[in-house]
């Protein structure tokens, strides 16, 4: 029982540290797309980090993953590893960082979804109103100013349906080969596609950009493609997915602060509180447990 407690810990430790990882992803994507190409910020930081999780493998000698093991990695590569960022590249040309953590908010409910259709989870009624509720209170965020929703909502809302693919291939696949090998693996397999696409877009698109935007791109490829997971997928498969799954509802207030204090962004009001009623949907749904 202790253990068992120490596990749980443990991995509540770790998604913690993997929340605090991604919660600067959008705002250092923001930094580097302001002046690098939106399409080579996504793929090349898929590009790099595929090099050096092939390097890694490489010398720990790691064994490769069986014929059974291929379709998680798959929806690894679809969501986390070129869905995500490449949509959520796209996104921060035109929307704020702020903005988009709001939508980014929705990210466990999709992937509570996605693990009801493609893992069978069951969920009582107030878990699905409550994720009807959450998505209605993004949706109205992003239409505030009018019905025309600008491509950047659209681009951030495929990010999150997209990413919650990854998300529910890899805590299931982190269970029987680990955090580390999941992403590591991943990123390798994606490597025929963005390894070409990454030195194309290098060739023909500017490569100059400040020291700024530059340290944003180093942080989104080895941090957030690469580290931030090796914590969080561990820790799923240590605490339990729908546990430390809740350690993510803090990440949209992470962003807002870190886009406010890091980079300047004028955070109104309405954005911390339509950040604060999707989480408490979230927390609500997610309360209540599935029945056996």
């Amino acid at each position: 029982m202790q253990a068992s407690s120490s596990r749980e810990r443990l991995g509540l430790l770790l998604g913690l540290i993997g929340v605090l990882a991604f919660s600067l992803t959008l705002p250092m994507t923001r930094l580097a797309v302001t002046q690098l190409d939106a399409w080579f910020v996504a793929f090349g930081r898929m590009a790099l980090a595929g090099l050096a999780s092939g390097l890694w493998l490489w010398l720990a000698r790691a064994p490769k993953p069986d014929r059974d093991q291929l379709p998680w990695l798959a929806g690894c590569v679809v969501g986390v590893v070129i869905g995500f960022p490449l949509c959520s590249s796209l996104a921060m040309r035109t929307l704020p960082a702020s903005h988009g953590a709001v939508i980014n908010g929705l990210l466990p409910f999709a992937t509570a979804l996605l693990a009801a259709l493609w893992l069978g989870e069951r969920h009582r009624a107030r878990f699905w109103l409550c994720a009807v509720i959450g998505s209605a209170i993004v949706v109205a965020f992003a239409m505030r100013h009018g019905v025309a929703v600008g491509h950047g909502h659209l681009w951030m809302l495929a990010a999150v349906l997209i990413g919650a693919i990854g998300y529910v291939a890899g805590g299931r696949l982190s269970r029987t080969i680990g955090g580390v090998n999941t992403i590591l693996w991943s990123l390798v397999l994606a490597l025929p596609l963005t390894l070409p696409v990454a030195g194309w877009l290098a060739l023909t698109t500017p490569m100059t950009a400040s020291a700024a935007a530059w340290a944003g791109f180093a942080y989104i490829t080895l941090v957030s493609q690469v580290a931030g997971f090796f914590a969080w997928y561990n820790g799923l498969a240590l605490g339990g997915i729908a546990r430390v799954g809740q350690v993510q509802l803090l990440q949209a207030f992470f962003t807002i602060a870190a886009a406010a204090w890091l980079f300047g962004e004028q955070v109104e009001p309405l954005t911390w509180l339509a950040a604060a009623a999707v989480v408490a949907t979230i927390a609500i749904g997610r309360t209540e447990r599935r029945p056996a």
